[in-house]
């Protein structure tokens, strides 16, 4: 099952070499919410495994992003006692605008083809 959220990028850390053949990139999100007129922040890690740990590279401290994700979970006995882990495990990163009706997706209208003008058309098919 995946999730989403949306908050600022507030760490992201270096990948880590786990093992051999595995790797692991860190982050954390600030996620702030209006509940009953008070603001509640929380700061929620993700990692990021193998070739996912590259999708950091193109934010920064501060951006605004949306973050899929699925939950994992590992259990593991360890002297006769039961231990778990949860893992939030990003596989897509966007950037996003937050705010009003302006945070509405932008048009580049340079990837508009023109219009047709005087009967000439110069597209070749």
């Amino acid at each position: 099952m995946s999730y989403e959220i949306t908050g600022k990028l507030i760490a992201k850390y270096d990948t880590v070499q786990r093992t051999e053949t595995f790797k692991t990139r860190e982050f954390v999100i600030e996620k702030s919410e209006d509940i009953g007129g008070r603001v509640i922040t929380n700061y929620v890690k993700f990692q990021s495994v193998q070739d996912k740990t590259a999708l950091l590279d193109r934010y920064n401290i501060g951006d605004d992003i949306k973050v899929q994700f699925n939950i994992k979970g590992t259990k593991w006995n360890k002297s006769g006692v039961d231990n778990y882990i949860t893992n939030l495990d990003a596989w897509r990163i966007e950037a996003v605008k937050l705010g009003g009706p302006e945070a509405a997706a932008e048009v580049n209208y340079n990837d508009v083809p023109p219009t047709v003008e005087d009967g000439v058309d110069d597209l070749p098919f």
